[in-house]
């Protein structure tokens, strides 16, 4: 996620761990991965048209995270940044994490939780940056940070189901966080905004995420997800209403 004004610095996005490649499963297409890039890539020729046409890039001042005018009551500032971007230097890294992370855990999560994944992910970043930096920021990266938390949890949750290879692939996720974190750290970076969505992904993952077990006394065996529709409900009104409280008390505090 970038911060800065006026002109927003890139950040690397988070790598992608194969995960899709840790279980055979049939033909699966990843329309909600692919729908998301599409927009985040025709937004981005809008503010490049707006910019050119107008001199003023027109979505990302309608868009942008800036706390002053989310106090004044847009508080559309917290979900539209997922969408925006500064640079083509800046959406070709995101898009392509969101294609690595998006196209493998999709197959897991089906459409509809991953789309929730995605949009709490954003959400809960861009609330933590609401809530400790003062800089205007955009960007996809937040809500890609949380796909990275929802990928550990993944493996760890189904750790039995996926094998001997979880543990190489979970300390690659750790690590992938911990170096991205670490980058996060250089001037006109947004971490707090990736530190909100790596934790809103990870705690939606931990409660609504895919379950598997495998079904089955003799073989063939079957593995099913046996996490129930009124538990994934329940951890994504739970985690968007505990920051929904944050950004409350944020705006609280901002107004005293």
């Amino acid at each position: 996620m970038n911060q800065g004004n006026p002109n927003p610095y890139e950040a690397t996005p988070p790598s992608a761990v194969p995960v899709g490649q840790l279980g055979a499963r049939p033909v699966f297409r990843p329309y909600v991965t692919y729908i998301l890039i599409g927009i985040c890539v025709g937004v981005y020729l809008l503010q490049l048209a707006t910019q050119s046409l107008y001199g003023i890039d027109i979505p990302a001042a309608w868009g942008v995270k800036a706390n002053d005018l989310i106090m004044q009551g847009q508080l559309w500032r917290i979900i539209t940044p997922v969408f925006l971007h500064g640079s083509i230097f800046h959406i070709a890294f995101n898009m392509y994490a969101l294609f690595y992370l998006g196209t493998t855990l999709e197959r897991f999560y089906k459409h509809w939780r991953f789309l929730v994944l995605f949009l709490i992910s954003g959400f809960a970043g861009n609330v933590i940056s609401f809530m400790f930096s003062n800089y205007p920021s955009l960007g996809a990266s937040t809500a890609i940070f949380g796909l990275l938390g929802a990928e550990g949890v993944l493996l760890y949750q189904n750790r039995e189901i996926f094998g001997n290879i979880v543990r190489r692939a979970l300390s690659q996720v750790i690590m992938i966080a911990v170096v991205n974190l670490i980058i996060g750290l250089s001037p006109g970076i947004d971490n707090w905004g990736h530190i909100g969505g790596l934790i809103g992904g990870t705690m939606f993952a931990w409660f609504g995420g895919p379950l598997f077990k495998r079904q089955g006394l003799f073989p063939p065996y079957t593995i099913e997800d046996v996490r129930r529709p009124r538990e994934v409900i329940i951890a994504g009104v739970g985690v968007v209403g505990l920051f929904f409280f944050l950004a409350i008390a944020a705006m609280f505090l901002r107004s005293g």
